[in-house]
C-alpha cells in the first residue's frame, strides 16, 4: 500500500488548481495526449458556425483553464477536463447560433416563427459525441506505438482521401495499403472490448 497515499489528506472535492499547477499539467501531455486532444477538438467543433474551427476552440479551452475562468479540479484527468471545457464552448456556439438565427426569422417573417423541432435536429446528441470521443480514444490508444497508423488515423480525421494522406505523411501507396489492413484486423480483434 502507497504510505503517501494513506498519510496524504484527500483533495476536498470542491479544490481547483492553480495557473502553475494547470500549465504544469498541460506542458506534461505526451505527443499521442496532443494528437488526442487534437482529435476530440476536431469532433466537438465539427461544422461549428462562424468559421469557427478546431484551432480555435482548443485555443479557448486552454485559454479559459489557463486564466481560471474554468477552474481544473486536480483529481479529473486534464485531457478529460479539456475536452469538457471545449464540448461546453462548442455547445454554447451552437446555443448563440440558433438564438441569432431565430431572432432574424423572427424579425424578417413572422410566418416562419415557429419551426418544427429544428433545436434539437441541429444541435449534436451529446450522447453519441461522448461514445465517438471514447471510441476515438480507444482507436488512439490502441494504435499509439504504431506512427503509421496514427498518420493515417489523423489524415482520416481531417477528411483526406488516401491520396492527399500518403502525400502529406510521405508515405507509399504499399505502407498505406499494408498500415490499414493491420489497422482493420486490429479493430477487428478489440471491437467487442469496447462496447462493454
Amino acid at each position: 500500500m502507497d504510505m503517501e497515499k494513506l498519510t496524504k489528506p484527500p483533495t476536498p472535492p470542491d479544490a481547483v488548481a492553480g495557473t502553475a499547477d494547470v500549465a504544469s499539467a498541460i506542458d506534461s501531455l505526451s505527443d499521442v495526449d496532443l494528437v488526442r486532444l487534437k482529435a476530440l477538438a476536431r469532433l466537438w467543433s465539427r461544422g461549428l458556425p462562424g468559421g469557427l474551427g478546431w484551432s480555435d476552440i482548443l485555443d479557448e479551452a486552454v485559454a479559459r483553464v489557463l486564466d481560471g475562468s474554468r477552474p481544473w479540479p486536480p483529481e479529473v484527468p486534464i485531457l478529460a477536463f479539456l475536452s469538457g471545457v471545449m464540448r461546453s464552448i462548442c455547445n454554447d456556439h451552437w446555443r448563440r447560433a440558433r438564438h441569432e438565427q431565430r431572432l432574424l426569422v423572427s424579425r424578417d417573417d413572422a410566418n416562419q416563427r415557429s419551426w418544427p423541432s429544428e433545436d434539437a435536429d441541429e444541435a449534436p446528441d451529446p450522447e453519441r459525441i461522448l461514445a465517438a470521443a471514447q471510441m476515438l480514444a480507444n482507436v488512439y490508444r490502441l494504435f499509439e506505438g504504431d506512427p503509421l497508423a496514427l498518420k493515417i488515423i489523423a489524415g482520416m480525421a481531417e477528411g483526406l482521401p488516401a491520396r492527399e494522406i500518403c502525400k502529406v505523411h510521405g508515405m507509399s501507396q504499399l505502407d498505406y495499403d499494408t498500415t490499414r489492413r493491420r489497422m482493420r484486423r486490429t479493430l477487428l480483434r478489440h471491437q467487442g472490448n469496447w462496447r462493454k
